[in-house]
């Protein structure tokens, strides 16, 4: 079998992988005689034909395709060899994703094209020229097998671009028919062709050959004068002259050519400067674009422009490109400075918060953002809190009133135990921060109790933001999926993890000017000197009754529990229960010494009336009034969760115990006070004349008047009514509500009771 008869053999490919559509140059044996010859190509399975170029019987050209395989042989198919082999492999690689600020490295194909100023087809390799008539006449295709001319010329082409071309077998093939004139015809086309070529060559060398004898010429000359004179006086003449020629020369083609060649080189910068600006005008318009968009707030846009710009002209080395980039940079830095300032601003959202933090975190500001707007949200909050006490503390030293955003109370503003028992009831009822007010029941309320509702309601409003800041500082969801990619997440953390304590201080600060706020308002005595002058500054005229202390303790613990539903640690509350500890001792306190008061007063309502067992409606009245008592602080003795009880130290349990006793000792005294009492001083007018009559109790006169041996008589009766049943009564009610010390009040109120002196 010839060598033309032998299958196609692959022994090379350029490059050996790629990604689908990549150009690849096949090199190898037996791979077709011409275009028509090459019927097949595969590579990795799949079908290349269609983008083969054949160039020659050792070299094909083409693209990779779509193939299924990642790895496989390169199968040539002719006509004349059948289907080939392959020594070598072609691997097929997966394209990456690019981005678009991402760098790409892309081969652009050379086009042809027209160039209608100048005549000429523009960027085509000579191997791609293939006109179809080169011999510019009339093709008559002839009627030869193709085998038999393959056997005619074998190892030869038709193709007149291939290595083998043969002239006879494509004038058989193409001009089988043609007249021998019109074969002389396309000889004289073929040479036209052929000093086309030379054409501006020549044409150049012509018109210099007239420039080129006139040098030689004078060069002649001057040698031959040096060599007949050989002075120096002619060698200086002649050069001199020759200088003279070179510059008159010289001079004339400046002042030809000079407004020609500027007009052509404005022209040339003119265009190119064009040029420039189309294909760069994203950069040279970006300055203005930047600072429209930022007036528009359109952020997002001016971000994603500064990213692209960065990348493409970051580190540029073109002066032109350097100046408009630094003009970038100066706009974005005013960006910066914009987005801190309104990060930092107050009062602002969270939301707005985390947008500006990622703005900043995208344009890599300098610094830490998100701790900076912590930092300013923090001193904030406790400016809001010092000013509002100072707003208070004004209106109270102004005597002005301020009406309660929770209460309304028409009442006295020190509402008695005793009297205003159903108040009470209403004032823990209604003391949520979101409920309403019952409207029997509307007075103003002091100055201290709306002080220490607005405070609260302001530290529930602002610290839960607070703190959610922080949250989304520690786990990076304040920034974009751009900073998590160049690991200024990474980094935010670690500042977070390293700045743990320093928030805890910050919130362990909120909550001591809180609680020192409230201190000094309804608890002075508890801060030393120098806390006084900072977080005190009122007015004490009157200390705030056991009801108001009621109701401040309800504020304070719903502040507590809004603050604990926000997962805030206990241990940075601790603080806040100590405060509701104190205000509960304090309570009890304040009410058990207004207790003792109105028993004091019970003298003065004792109208000796008596029923049908003796008695008068004291002992009932002192029975109600200890009892009225003990419930209004029901509220205050009940632990809620996390909390202590009033009793736990010993010094409370002795000042409760002691302020008990006091108070049995006012009513002892107050029954002493009524058995001495002089006749004039009583009210007489509803008591029988008759001492010794069997119904001195149940007959009451209007008009009758009351001895002083009756007087004593009722209240012995009232006193054994009292030992019998009255402070029995008292002491369970004592053990109900959970009071220390029960059985010492019980033994020291009856020594009082049998030895009054």
């Amino acid at each position: 079998m010839s060598r033309s008869r032998q299958p196609p053999l692959v022994t090379g490919i350029s490059p050996n992988e790629g990604i689908s559509w990549t150009k690849v140059t096949i090199r190898g044996e037996n791979l077709g005689t011409g275009p028509t010859d090459l019927i097949g190509l595969t590579i990795c399975g799949h079908n290349c034909l269609l983008t083969a170029e054949w160039m020659s019987a050792s070299k094909i050209v083409c693209r990779v395709g779509q193939a299924k395989n990642d790895k496989g042989d390169i199968i040539v198919t002719t006509k004349s060899g059948g289907r080939g082999t392959s020594t070598v492999s072609f691997k097929l690689l997966k394209p990456e994703k690019i981005g678009i600020l991402d760098q790409s490295a892309v081969w652009v194909d050379e086009m042809n094209y027209y160039d209608t100023r100048t005549d000429r087809n523009k960027g085509i390799p000579p191997l791609s020229l293939r006109p179809a008539n080169p011999l510019g006449i009339e093709i008559d295709k002839g009627r030869f097998p193709q085998k038999d001319l393959e056997a005619l010329f074998p190892g030869m082409s038709a193709d007149f671009t291939s290595e083998n071309f043969s002239a006879a077998w494509y004038l058989i093939e193409n001009h089988s028919t043609t007249s021998f004139d019109q074969l002389k015809m396309a000889v004289m086309n073929l040479k036209k062709q052929a000093n086309k070529k030379n054409e501006g060559s020549l044409a150049y060398v012509k018109g210099g050959l007239s420039t080129f004898f006139e040098a030689q010429d004078a060069l002649s000359a001057i040698h031959q004068k040096l060599e007949a004179d050989g002075t120096e006086k002619v060698e200086g003449s002649m050069t001199q002259k020759l200088e003279n020629v070179l510059n008159r020369a010289s001079n004339t083609a400046d002042t030809l050519f000079q407004e020609v060649l500027g007009r052509k080189d404005k022209a040339d910068s003119t265009r190119n400067a064009l040029n420039v600006l189309q294909r760069f005008k994203f950069l040279f318009n970006l300055p203005l674009n930047i600072e429209r968009n930022i007036q528009k707030g359109d952020y997002d846009v001016v971000i994603n422009d500064y990213e692209k710009a960065k990348s493409l002209f970051g580190k540029t080395e073109v002066q032109v490109f350097k100046k408009y980039y630094a003009e970038i940079e100066t706009r974005i830095e005013a960006l910066r400075e914009l987005l801190l300032n309104k990060l930092l601003e107050t009062p602002s959202t969270l939301h707005d918060q985390k947008r500006y933090i990622r703005y900043l975190s995208d344009l890599h500001a300098s610094g830490d953002p998100a701790w900076q707007c912590i930092g300013a949200q923090h001193k904030w909050i406790l400016q809001l809190m010092h000013n509002c006490k100072e707003s208070y503390v004004k209106d109270q030293k102004g005597n002005s009133l301020l009406h309660s955003p929770m209460l309304d109370l028409d009442s006295d503003v020190r509402p008695s135990p005793l009297g205003h028992l159903s108040q009470t009831a209403s004032l823990k009822r209604g003391s949520s921060f979101q409920s309403g007010r019952d409207d029997t029941w509307r007075c103003k309320a002091p100055q201290q109790v709306a002080f220490v509702e607005k405070l609260t309601k302001l530290v529930v409003i602002q610290l839960p933001n607070f703190w959610k800041l922080w949250i989304s500082y520690v786990n990076g969801s304040l920034f974009s999926e751009t900073a998590e990619k160049s690991g200024q997440m990474e980094r935010a953390k670690k500042n977070a993890r390293q700045r743990q304590n320093d928030f805890k201080k910050m919130i362990q600060e909120v909550m001591q000017s809180l609680a020192k706020l409230i201190r000094g308002a309804l608890l002075p005595f508890s801060l030393r000197e120098g806390e006084l002058r900072q977080y005190g500054g009122w007015e004490m005229k009157s200390e705030l009754s056991g009801q108001w202390l009621t109701h401040v303790i309800q504020t304070v613990r719903l502040s507590y529990e809004s603050l604990t539903a926000f997962e805030i640690p206990n241990d940075m509350l601790h603080i806040i229960q100590d405060l509701i500890l104190d205000l509960r001792v304090r309570c009890i306190m304040v009410t058990l010494q207004h207790t003792a008061e109105d028993v004091k007063r019970l003298a003065e309502k004792e109208d000796w009336v008596v029923d049908n067992e003796g008695l008068t409606s004291l002992p009932s009245q002192f029975e109600q009034c200890i009892v009225h008592s003990l419930q209004s602080l029901k509220s205050v003795l009940d632990c809620k969760p996390g909390e202590a009880s009033v009793f736990q130290q010993q010094k409370t349990q002795e000042d409760v115990c002691q302020l008990s006793i006091g108070i049995m000792q006012v009513f002892i005294d107050c029954l002493e006070q009524l058995s001495t009492k002089p006749v004039g001083d009583a009210d007489t007018t509803h008591l029988s004349v008759d001492v010794s009559s069997p119904d001195l109790f149940g007959s009451i006169h209007e008009d009758s008047s009351l001895s002083s041996e009756q007087r004593l008589l009722i209240v012995l009766s009232n006193c054994c009514y009292l030992e019998r049943h009255t402070f029995i009564n008292i002491a369970e009610h004592f053990e109900k509500h959970s009071f220390q010390g029960v059985e010492k009040i019980t033994q020291v109120l009856n020594y009082l009771y049998n030895h009054p002196e």
